[in-house]
């Protein structure tokens, strides 16, 4: 007969995977019917791409964030992001490059490279602090904001060029709306599903929820990037797909880490010291190198991306093995003792 913690155990891997299911297609159904709305009240397709599309793509992440951090629960927060930022470059570009080389412009990516450094760089020194308070938070978000602005007013003045919208076909504006309301419901419901799920199994299996969110969250919230990167990469779209992960882990952090915390602080006693001392760290140092080597190599090619899927599986079974091993010793102090 199946034990009660293994029936928990399968229901809670179920709310994850109902969770992240309906993450993705809310945030489908949010931004199509945004963009549709948008449009037909006039809004230009600028600032449609500036402000909806933007914004929109983040708002999974940003719900299951808030919704972890309100519950008492700011470990899966923070891993979320620290662990999506990793997946993003290790196994999203790393896997991306075994199907196409990415080739970097790197004058057309130096201001999207600077902004992911300076909110990496950011994040680490508010860490570093001992918690990200409500201050620190709304200066994530101010300094987003101004980005953003900025992005804007180099686009409309031609300075830069900006992918043109696609608007989705629906019958009628009473059918956008409906789709809108849908998705924001779905994000909501998969928000909750997936917080839930994720804090049952990290307590049936001993595991903090630090972890879960470093590994497991953090995995499922950057599938839809490897999607969007994979289809470019049939296209050998090398720019869409840097720029994807620019943006995503740009807005990773000073979004949704800063509307969290402008919420409700993030203390780091609440969080596993392991994320400050070590999963921060990797973060950091993957972003720079990825940096560096867009800056400097100007490509990622296949062997390139062959070492940062090697380095993202050494990654995940690296922190799991070391919260093991802090179990291991904690039983046998506590044998001796």
């Amino acid at each position: 007969m199946i034990t009660t913690n293994t029936e928990l155990f399968i229901l809670s891997m179920g709310a994850l995977g109902l969770g992240m299911y309906l993450l993705f297609k809310g945030g489908d159904w949010t931004i199509e019917a945004a963009v549709y709305i948008a449009r037909k009240l006039g809004i230009s397709p600028l600032v449609i791409g500036f402000t909806i599309i933007a914004f929109g793509t983040s708002l999974p992440e940003l719900l299951v964030s808030l919704n972890a951090n309100l519950a008492g629960l700011p470990g899966i927060a923070i891993g979320n992001v620290i662990g999506s930022n990793i997946a993003n470059i290790l196994f999203v570009v790393g896997v991306t490059a075994f199907f196409t080389t990415l080739v970097a412009i790197p004058r057309e990516i130096m201001r999207d490279i600077v902004m992911m450094l300076l909110a990496s760089f950011l994040m680490t020194f508010l860490m570093l602090q001992g918690h990200i308070s409500q201050l620190g938070g709304g200066v994530m978000i101010l300094v987003l904001l101004s980005y953003v602005l900025w992005q804007y007013r180099m686009a409309a003045s031609g300075k830069i060029d900006v992918d043109d919208v696609d608007v989705p076909k629906y019958k009628n504006m009473a059918q956008g709306v409906f789709f809108l309301i849908l998705g924001l419901a779905a994000i909501a419901g998969g928000a909750e599903f997936l917080v839930r799920g994720a804090k049952v199994s990290a307590s049936i299996i001993g595991v903090p929820e630090d972890v879960i969110g470093l590994s497991v969250i953090a995995i499922g919230t950057s599938l839809p990037e490897l999607s969007t990167c994979l289809i470019a990469a049939r296209k050998k779209q090398s720019d869409i797909i840097i720029g994807n992960i620019l943006g995503s882990n740009v807005f990773n952090i000073l979004m949704i880490i800063g509307a969290t915390a402008l919420v409700k602080p993030i203390a780091n006693e609440a969080i596993a010291p392991q994320v400050v001392s070590l999963d921060i760290w990797i973060m950091l140092g993957v972003t720079v190198l990825f940096s560096v080597l867009l800056l400097t190599y100007k490509k990622i090619n296949k062997a390139i991306g062959v070492v940062f899927v090697t380095g993202y599986v050494f990654y995940i079974g690296l922190i799991y093995a070391l919260y093991l091993s802090k179990d291991v010793a904690q039983a046998v102090e506590q044998a001796v003792g």
